[in-house]
């Protein structure tokens, strides 16, 4: 009887994995029928090869992006590719003697400085997990919030915004959740404070990532967008506004949490924290604890002050990655394993706005726009609701490669406003489980029901862009004035 159970559920499997690889078929199949359909109803005699076989891989990157049919990175590869082969011919037969200069910006994204500064922020990520820093200092800074539930919420979730500052999103959920979740298991599953904490948890994550350029790739995407069209804007520049935005969100979900999910208990048991720590405790081990945290003090100091020493932020995160490497704290089996997926997604997202700048099929759209009499304001909401509803359904990262490029070009004046509101906005995409990737690390708990989150999310998708809007348009006033 045994046998035959795991006969049937072997089978199970086996038939489950072909209906999922024809699923991602018939998605693939579906994206390129829809990339044609819009490349042919929009193509226009004005139009030159190079600009549709862009608008092309625009749309079939929306569609491989919205349905999952290939991993999001796979489609930064597949720009790679497309763009090399086809504008490659192209350029080719119009100027075969620069040909290779005009393929070689589109790959050269690997080298832009976004990619370094996100990868100096990966090796510091690495570095705080493995000496233990970023649970300790978890422990000591929730034991400073007291027992009340609404107070361990706040420590966990301001903690959980300033990691995510530094370290990835995801890397920084996983973290904490693991963290709390021997306290949310001597809950009830449908306890008040274990839905809190897991919805406060990826929210914080993800409006905290707003902080920094290292943040989220948004943000990133955003300021080299910026730098690309002459507006030079650095980390501190990005903190003036980005920190605060973030802050204020958290501290808006949590009060609205404490409303929603109030625990009936008035103090809770922290022993959770008491967990054993590393059994090594060498002083090797203490000396790579202090080393990891003078280089992270370090470096964020170098990144704020940059208007100072002139360094490049970009170039600041090279001593990370040597140091952390010379000494060994960080291996080639730790670099190996970084999330180099999150990389290569966004170095093919460059290059896709790259094409689109580059190519003028951006500002050939703005100009057919022109006719129309388009109001800034209206169209800042525009462009920060949008973000916000596609953020939803895609990567983040994919919607401000897309619309960025394009909205960057709409304005003749205040430039900066657009690209720093849609890089902000795209975090605030939490109504799904799907939506972010903390979302779905929560999700996977199965404490959590698809309905939980869009508490959450009504929250940040709503409230979180009008207060972008508006601390944005206030910095830009000031700017300007």
């Amino acid at each position: 009887m045994a046998d035959s159970r795991s006969a049937s559920e072997r089978y199970m499997q086996k038939f489950q994995h072909v209906v999922d690889i024809q699923q991602r078929v018939i998605y693939f199949l579906i994206s390129v029928i829809f990339a044609f359909g819009l490349t042919y109803a929009l193509d226009s005699p004005e139009l030159d090869q190079a600009q549709i076989y862009v608008l092309f891989l625009l749309f079939l990157s929306i569609g491989l992006w919205i349905t999952e049919a290939v991993p999001p990175f796979t489609v930064g590869l597949l720009i790679f590719g497309f763009l090399v082969f086809a504008l490659g011919k192209y350029y080719n037969e119009i100027d075969p003697e620069n040909a290779n200069k005009y393929v070689q910006k589109y790959v050269q994204t690997w080298s832009n400085s976004v990619i370094w500064l996100m990868l100096g922020g990966f090796f510091m990520a690495e570095a705080l997990q493995k000496v233990g820093l970023d649970k300790a200092i978890f422990k000591m800074t929730i034991s400073k919030f007291g027992t009340k539930p609404k107070y361990v919420l706040l420590g966990i979730m301001l903690v959980t915004a300033i990691f995510s500052m530094i370290m990835s999103n995801t890397a920084t959920t996983a973290m904490m959740i693991a963290a709390v979740l021997p306290f949310i298991n001597t809950l009830d599953d449908n306890a008040p404070m274990t839905k809190a904490m897991l919805i406060g948890i990826p929210a914080a994550a993800s409006l905290g990532g707003m902080g920094t350029i290292i943040g989220s790739p948004p943000n990133a995407i955003a300021v080299d967008a910026l730098n690309s069209h002459g507006m030079p804007f650095g980390f501190l520049e990005w903190m003036v506004i980005g920190f605060p935005v973030a802050i204020i969100l958290v501290l808006l979900m949590w009060y609205l949490l404490t409303l929603k999910y109030v625990p009936s208990v008035t103090s809770i048991n922290l022993s959770f924290l008491e967990e054993p720590e590393s059994p090594d405790n060498s002083k090797l081990f203490l000396m790579k604890k202090r080393i990891v945290a003078g280089v992270l003090i370090l470096t964020l100091l170098l990144w704020l002050t940059g208007n100072l020493h002139g360094i490049p932020a970009s170039a600041v995160s090279l001593l990370p990655i040597m140091v952390l490497t010379m000494l060994r704290i960080v291996t080639g089996d730790d670099v190996r394993n970084l999330p180099w997926d999150t990389l290569m997604l966004v170095a093919g997202g460059l290059s896709l706005g790259l094409a689109i700048q580059e190519t003028g099929l951006a500002e050939y759209y703005v100009n057919k726009l022109q006719n129309f009499e388009l109001n800034f304001y209206a169209l800042v909401a525009l462009f920060a609701f949008l973000t916000v509803i596609m953020s939803n359904f895609m990567s983040n990262t994919a919607t401000t490669t897309i619309l960025i490029p394009i909205a960057i070009i709409l304005v003749s004046t205040q430039r900066e406003i657009l690209p720093i509101v849609i890089g902000l906005c795209a975090s605030t995409a939490l109504f799904l489980p799907i939506s972010t990737p903390p979302n779905a690390i929560a999700f996977s708990t199965g404490k959590l029901n698809q309905k939980d989150f869009r508490f959450g999310g009504l929250i940040a998708g709503l409230l979180g862009p009008i207060i972008i809007i508006g601390f944005v348009l206030v910095y830009g006033f000031f700017i300007y004035d």
